[in-house]
């Protein structure tokens, strides 16, 4: 792999993550500002605060008082706040009021009165701070400090436009005495979230037309440039032909079979169990494989984007770009590898290699390239027609999260194991490594199993990233070989890595 290509798409990718990231993020600033639709306010529900003191206040409000305003933004750009205040008795009459705090203070001093100091919300519980005091205070309405203020029976309501300095909020009894209970509805208005939400796409959309370009360039310099090598034949003696000066791992022979009829699927996928292997290896594989995490990070991003273009070359040609084919193929060719040595086989204690193109490795996977693809399925064989696979193999392979299960004595909800162990894949295989750890021996009818899961997952996936129109058949090939290893004949003998009737490995 040329040092050009995998640069751009690492830069491409970083890219594009974060224009992604800037995309999401500019949606939601553009929902928040289009769902202030109660007079333009975010609402809270109501809830009932308490005192048996003069006043219910709040703590200190500092409003950019020591500190700039963004670059382009003045303190009509803040917003505002809405209170609703409702008493408890609907003919008492309240008032509520928002004026600076040392205004506020010189007030209330030596009045008693109760501070918010904590709000939790689920379940709602407010947290109060008592101030005492002896002095009965004059009625609040009849002070000239408050910046917005209402008084009355009944609801009474209170919008204020957000301004520099300290304030307070203050809910009284119109005439001051003690013994304030009050239903508080909160809103507020927040007028940035617009230019915020046009400023942020717009630097989502400057990282994304310099990340997806350089994705697919280094995407199409890494595929077309370096083909996949042909598939190697099938040997006589049923391991997997090599490379020319290549050490073959997989002496089996091959057991007479009866001949399979049924369709290949366009999607290969092979893993030769790969013995002996170590005992113990396989409990610091996800250590060892870090550096084959790193990579796949960028790979993946660079597989999502290249999918989506190639699904805009299909739907206006019909075709899928070999370029990006092709190294789409390697990058699920490079995950399967890995794979297969860590926690969805621990089929091989051999390191993957760090390439898209095909080895030796005991695993392997390849797609037939589609001269034509159908225009109208790539709008909805990835979602859509998929749906019965995604639920099938959420239960066989763990994806989207794997099982979930409730923790005794609680009302929340874990996942047992993120991802694979939440699964039967996850299960099977960990049931292999703790028989290997103490016999040293892999069940074969257990790898055989696994294969059949791995196998019917990877045909999903080249079906939902766009490779092929045939959709993946309900069944489990099982075993490390497809069924057909010549997708050209209908029917072949299938060779067995068994070892043969009273033989010992």
């Amino acid at each position: 792999m040329k040092a050009g290509r995998i640069v751009a798409l690492v830069v491409g990718s970083l890219c594009a993550l974060l224009g992604f990231a800037l995309l999401s993020a500019s949606a939601f600033l553009g929902w928040a500002y289009f769902a202030q639709n109660d007079e333009g306010f975010f609402t809270s529900p109501a809830q009932r605060y308490q005192s048996s003191a003069n006043a219910l206040v709040s703590e200190r409000i500092d409003l950019f008082e020591d500190a700039d305003l963004p670059s382009g933004f003045s303190t009509e750009d803040l917003g505002g706040v809405l209170l609703r205040v409702t008493p408890d008795e609907p003919d008492r009459e309240i008032f509520v009021g928002i004026g600076p705090q040392d205004a506020v203070d010189d007030y209330l001093a030596d009045v008693a009165r109760t501070e918010v100091t904590e709000i939790e919300f689920d379940p709602f519980r407010p947290t109060y701070r008592q101030i005492d005091g002896n002095r009965a205070p004059e009625p609040p309405a009849s002070q000239t400090f408050w910046s917005a203020s209402a008084g009355g029976a009944g609801t009474r309501e209170v919008q204020w436009d957000l301004q520099r300095g300290s304030w307070t909020v203050v809910v009284m009894n119109a005439d001051g005495n003690p013994g304030v209970s009050v239903d508080v509805q909160a809103g507020a208005r927040l007028e940035f979230l617009g230019p915020l939400a046009l400023g942020v796409l717009a630097g989502a959309v400057v990282l994304l037309i310099i990340g997806i370009p350089l994705i697919v360039v280094g995407a199409l310099g890494l595929g077309r440039h370096g083909p996949p090598q042909p598939h190697w034949p099938v040997r006589t003696d049923g391991g997997s032909a090599v490379p020319p000066g290549a050490q073959s791992t997989i002496p089996a022979p091959v057991t007479a079979q009866p001949l399979v009829t049924t369709p290949p699927y366009a999607a290969h996928l092979r893993g030769d169990l790969d013995e002996p292997l170590s005992r113990w290896l396989w409990l610091v594989k996800w250590l060892l494989a870090i550096p084959h995490f790193l990579v796949l990070f960028f790979l993946g991003i660079g597989l999502f984007v290249t999918t989506v273009v190639a699904g805009f070359a299909i739907l206006f040609t019909g075709r899928y770009p070999r370029g990006l084919f092709d190294f789409n193929v390697g990058v699920l060719r490079w995950l399967w590898r890995v794979q297969f040595y860590m926690y969805f086989a621990l089929g091989t204690d051999r390191y993957p290699p760090f390439t898209l193109q095909r080895t030796d490795y005991p695993a392997d996977f390849d797609v037939e390239y589609p001269q034509q693809l159908s225009r109208g399925l790539v709008l909805v064989k990835w979602w859509l027609l998929a749906i019965p696979h995604y639920l099938i193999l959420t239960l066989l392979a763990g994806w989207f999260g794997g099982w979930r299960v409730a923790v005794a004595g609680t009302d929340d909800e874990v996942a047992a194991q993120p991802g694979l162990f939440g699964s039967l894949l996850g299960i099977l295989v960990l049931i292999a490594g703790l028989v290997l750890l103490f016999t040293g021996r892999y069940p074969r009818t257990l790898f055989d199993f696994v294969m059949g899961i791995n196998r019917w997952a990877y045909r999903v996936i080249a079906y939902v990233v766009l490779m092929r129109d045939e959709y993946p058949p309900f069944r489990f090939d099982q075993g490390p070989r497809e069924p057909h290893e010549n997708p050209a004949s209908p029917a072949v003998p299938v060779p067995d890595d068994r070892p043969p009737s009273g033989s010992v490995q």
